[in-house]
């Protein structure tokens, strides 16, 4: 597939770049890192008419443009080169809807799909648990028919956005007498249940706490609101992971390249750049990233079918990030470890971008599939050797 842009290409990306000068001010810069700011923009992108862009516009409430998936790129692209802030809609728009697209009714994707263009309904994901982690169909969350309703009990935990989100999808076990990947469902659980459902963040190295455990203790999830249907919930749980590899890799990318550059000029302020090795290592990651981008445009052409390419791209990005974040605090040396100064008891544990980017790189190999996952699936479903087969 080509992925030049063309004419219409062009003009699309002038309209992004127009309307983002035109919308992007102080108030959402300024307040990137406020979550409450954060949530107002993705109404204003709403408003905008810039949320769930590739849908087919029968699923869109309004402003939903129908774009190509070159359009996309071009969007993903320019949101990310603009610094804007960080989407809190993305698990609702980009794997949420389209999982509704693919696997729901009718009557869901009316529901759902709306809000969620509007930027008013955010989601989180209730997949990995305790023991149930890397290996998800050992999920032991259970969901039980009661009339028109399920009643689900269980804990998941790497919940991003849990704290803040409205509705939750969460993989439960709805047939007690089945094992491993039978037996599953996708259900759709409305967060605002005090009582039934409890959220307790998790503090990580980096201090701060974006994920979250959740407790269910007969939260209630209407029978209407299972996609695909009773006991279809590993067939659809894994048609949404496959989508959390699409042109959302390429905003990432963005981000990456702008660490690189962050990285390059320090390392030129601080004459780490004469050493040899290092600059090796850092031409080492511009082309590694060069790599990235067009395993990412490929896998949305032709080979967006290729078993294996999601679990390649995770192993790609995951270390090169990890990879990068120890670069970063090579080239700035000792003073990498200490923390501002002056030194205060209260400020002891304060860390700048680079510092909390390296620390937080160390779960890039673990969360949303462990390197030893992936490897496993690209050694079953790609080389036939044996490995990521379902049992």
């Amino acid at each position: 597939m080509d992925f030049s842009a063309g004419v219409e290409d062009e003009v699309f990306r002038d309209e992004v770049r127009r309307w983002l000068a035109e919308h992007l001010g102080e108030e959402w810069l300024d307040g990137r890192e406020d979550f409450g700011v954060r949530r107002r923009w993705e109404r204003e992108l709403g408003l905008g008419g810039w949320v769930g862009i590739g849908w087919d516009r029968a699923y869109g409430s309004f402003g939903n443009r129908g774009a190509t998936l070159t359009q996309q790129v071009v969007w993903a692209e320019e949101y990310a080169a603009a610094r804007a802030p960080e989407r809190v809609g993305h698990i609702g728009e980009q794997l949420l809807a389209p999982t509704l697209i693919a696997y729901g009714d009718d009557a869901q994707r009316k529901r759902f799909l709306p809000p969620v263009a509007r930027g008013e309904e955010l989601w989180c994901q209730g997949y990995s648990e305790p023991g149930a982690g890397s290996d998800l169909a050992a999920v032991r969350t259970a969901a039980v028919r009661d009339g028109g309703t399920y009643r689900i009990s269980g804990q998941k935990i790497w919940t991003s956005l849990a704290r803040e989100a409205d509705w939750c999808f969460v993989l439960a076990r709805t047939d007690p007498g089945e094992r491993r990947h039978r037996g599953l469902s996708f259900l759709l659980v409305p967060m605002d249940q005090p009582g039934r459902i409890e959220v307790r963040p998790i503090r990580q190295l980096t201090g701060t706490s974006e994920f979250n455990e959740v407790f269910f203790d007969g939260a209630v999830a209407r029978a209407t609101h299972v996609v695909g249907g009773p006991g279809a919930g590993w067939r659809v749980a894994m048609g949404l992971l496959a989508l959390e590899r699409g042109v959302s890799t390429l905003t990432q990318q963005v981000a990456f390249a702008d660490e690189l550059r962050g990285v390059a000029r320090e390392a030129v302020r601080t004459g780490a750049v004469d050493d040899p090795v290092l600059r090796d290592r850092l031409v080492r990651q511009w082309a590694e990233l060069r790599v990235m981008r067009w395993n990412a445009l490929r896998t949305l052409g032709p080979a967006a079918g290729d078993a294996g390419a999601p679990s390649v791209a995770k192993l790609l990005w995951s270390g090169w990030h990890q990879r990068m974040g120890e670069l970063a605090m090579q080239v700035r040396g000792a003073g990498a470890a200490c923390g501002p100064e002056p030194w205060t008891a209260d400020s002891a544990y304060e860390l700048d971008t680079a510092q909390r980017q390296f620390l937080f790189s160390r779960a890039d190999t673990v969360y949303g599939g462990s390197d030893e996952i992936q490897r496993t699936i690209i050694a079953g479903r790609v080389l036939g050797l044996g490995g990521g087969r379902e049992r």
